[in-house]
């Protein structure tokens, strides 16, 4: 795959921000390749144009499909694996949120709940413990809120997305 100047910029600027995000540079730079390839690529062809070493590849496509952001097909007549990234945008978007959400929102819910209840038992100050609880309980909130969007059907998440902002209109005044 020949890389124009404006796909190396999206590449190298996905590197960058994976590594903000705590992912490894390689392994977003592969998922920003897949993400525009057209068609799947073999590790072969990913290692090509991107110039990274076989096993680091390997890794990183591994990580990647953990994370349910990359799959593999195959082709007639080739024994390689082909990887392309989630298509779809909207999909995308849900499998990146819905895996943060458990990796890191879910054990902090959880860790705080540990909390809240050990400090109602080792002489913990009452404004800590009503801090405790008062983070669990908003942090709760939101993870109930996205629970239940995230069950609604894809169409009508897309109208409220399109939505957006404007929903405020509809809200009482100094709410």
């Amino acid at each position: 795959m020949q890389l124009t100047p404006s796909m190396q910029d999206f590449i190298l600027h996905w590197g960058e921000m994976g590594a903000k995000w705590g992912v490894n540079r390689s392994v977003a730079q592969i998922h920003a390749l897949l993400h525009l390839s057209p068609d799947p690529m073999t590790a072969e062809e990913i290692c090509d144009t991107l110039s990274l070493a076989r096993s680091n590849v390997s890794t990183a496509l591994k990580e990647l499909q953990g994370w349910k952001l990359v799959k593999t097909s195959r082709q007639l007549g080739d024994r390689r694996d082909h990887f392309h990234s989630v298509r779809d945008m909207f999909d995308l978007v849900n499998t990146v949120v819905e895996g943060r959400r458990e990796r890191e929102y879910v054990p902090t819910l959880e860790a705080l709940r540990i909390v809240a209840a050990e400090a109602g038992s080792d002489g913990t100050p009452e404004h800590i413990r009503a801090r405790y609880a008062e983070t669990l309980d908003t942090m709760q909130q939101f993870d109930d809120w996205y629970s239940e969007i995230a069950k609604l059907p894809r169409g009508t998440q897309t109208a409220l997305l399109k939505l957006g902002a404007k929903i405020a209109r509809f809200l009482p005044k100094g709410s």
